[in-house]
């Protein structure tokens, strides 16, 4: 592929991610994406067989890069696990410049919009955030090993309590407002200290 196509297939999954995350995926056509962009159908046609193959480029070429950045690389930038746990969270909720609070998270909503009605991006969406689990698994391991956290608790279970907490606050955000992720904040932070151990 030729750097200009590259450049031409990334702008337009790029565009389907903004537009999809303000209006949803069923509600973004290809013909709006290629008219903010002034992109021929051809073109598209060239690096996507149809709607639904540009979708799953747009979870794994666009959202999994950002939230790699996000969600990813800032629990294995130091040593305290829960302070990392903490900051990633506040990060996502109050210092990401793209996430507008009455448009919610583009993956939650994602999962809520197609998971139940597409197979491919279920499987594509399921992987997305096994990603984010799994780092936060690993990071809850290290804070275990360290003897900083309990020797009880299950990565597993308390990964998936974060990321159900994050899909809820986000939600609720878009009918409350930004000052509702402050109350969140105060109660996840009292919430990830309790996991600590006695030494910890």
């Amino acid at each position: 592929m030729s750097q200009k196509a590259a450049a031409t297939r990334l702008s337009i999954l790029r565009k389907a991610f903004e537009l999809t995350y303000k209006k949803g995926y069923q509600a973004t056509s290809v013909d709006e994406i290629l008219k903010t962009l002034d992109v021929t159908k051809g073109a598209f046609f060239y690096h996507f067989k149809h709607k639904e193959e540009m979708g799953l480029a747009m979870i794994s070429e666009v959202m999994y890069p950002g939230m790699y950045a996000s969600l990813i690389a800032p629990l294995s930038a130091g040593m305290d696990s829960i302070h990392e746990i903490c900051s990633m969270m506040e990060g996502l909720l109050l210092g990401n410049p793209f996430f507008d609070v009455k448009y919610g998270c583009p993956a939650i909503n994602l999962i809520d919009e197609m998971a139940p009605l597409n197979s491919g991006f279920s499987k594509a969406l399921a992987d997305l955030t096994n990603h984010w689990r799994e780092a936060i698994e690993a990071c809850l391991k290290k804070g275990k090993l360290s003897g900083q956290l309990r020797n009880d608790l299950n990565e597993g279970d308390v990964a998936l309590f974060i990321i159900s907490g994050y899909a809820g606050i986000r939600n609720l955000g878009k009918i409350y407002g930004e000052s509702c992720y402050a109350g969140f904040l105060v109660n996840f932070k009292e919430y990830l200290n309790s996991l600590r151990s006695s030494a910890g």
